[in-house]
């Protein structure tokens, strides 16, 4: 009767264990994606570099592949836009994020330059493992330092003249898009064209009202 008594003790034990396992992993589940939906909508602007709407600084740089000569700040080819995409060779969101921007850049037709700082052994090791396709690389902490960039990914948006449509911080495949996304609703980022749209509607509906 003990014996039978304990192992149906230890039966409900680890069924409760289990269901406790279960339900924490459900909790965990749904907290992550509480965090994702919560996320910010769009690149964040976190710079006091050159801002939007203006013409990008001008870099003489070179290819850390190859040194290839480099002319940072206006299009690297005629009629394309280019995406500054500011990054470091031991950030992870930055590794995981490469195949992003080749994807976006590549369905918006732009060039990609990854501009990074560190020495050169970490730099060799990233490109190991993480081989580029048609991206630019440059080392050049001269234009971290221009653009006044504190965080990465951080990307830049020029267009065809080197000015600058968009910019922010791009932490998901969203942050990236939105950035191109600027371009097509002619606002510096999705947060100032949200501000704006809901602005006009307060404004129509106090119109309404007075009617």
């Amino acid at each position: 009767m003990t014996i039978e008594f304990i192992i149906a003790s230890n039966v409900l034990l680890w069924a409760a264990f289990l269901a406790l396992a279960a339900l924490m992993l459900g909790v965990i589940r749904q907290v992550g994606l509480l965090h994702e939906r919560s996320a910010p909508l769009g690149a964040m602007m976190v710079d006091k570099g050159p801002d939007v709407g203006e013409r990008s600084p001008v870099f003489n740089a070179k290819t850390f592949q190859d040194d290839e000569p480099l002319l940072i700040g206006r299009a690297l080819t005629p009629g394309r836009a280019s995406l500054l995409m500011f990054t470091g060779p031991s950030c992870p969101i930055c590794a995981k994020l490469l195949p992003i921007i080749r994807s976006v850049a590549a369905a918006e037709g732009a060039d990609v330059v990854l501009i990074s700082d560190g020495t050169a052994a970490e730099h060799r090791q990233f490109l190991r493992d993480h081989p580029l396709k048609d991206e630019r690389y440059v080392v050049s902490p001269e234009i971290g330092m221009r653009y006044q960039v504190s965080k990465v990914p951080y990307g830049v948006l020029l267009d065809a003249d080197g000015v600058i449509k968009g910019k922010g911080l791009c932490n998901t495949r969203e942050h990236v898009e939105s950035l191109f996304e600027t371009i097509r609703l002619g606002q510096p980022s999705l947060q100032k064209y949200l501000s704006s749209n809901t602005a006009n509607a307060k404004e129509v509906t106090v119109g309404e009202h007075v009617h």
